[in-house]
């Protein structure tokens, strides 16, 4: 499984990307978008995804695929 960024809720911090393990978070023209072939939820790393832990906006902006 992987992570997804809900556009309406991003406020283009990009605080997610400068903690993503696999660097699975980018950024093109303001909007931040997550690899899913990449991202692994941050799985035998933590909890929770790291980006999911950092947004200001938490887990209304980024969530499960």
């Amino acid at each position: 499984m992987a992570m997804k960024i809900v556009q309406a809720e991003c406020t283009s911090c990009g605080d997610c990307a400068t903690v993503c393990p696999t660097q699975s978070i980018t950024e093109k023209s303001g909007i931040f978008k997550i690899n899913k072939d990449t991202c692994t939820e941050c799985e035998g790393d933590a909890d929770t995804p790291r980006c999911v832990d950092t947004c200001p906006s938490g887990d209304t902006c980024i969530v499960y695929l």
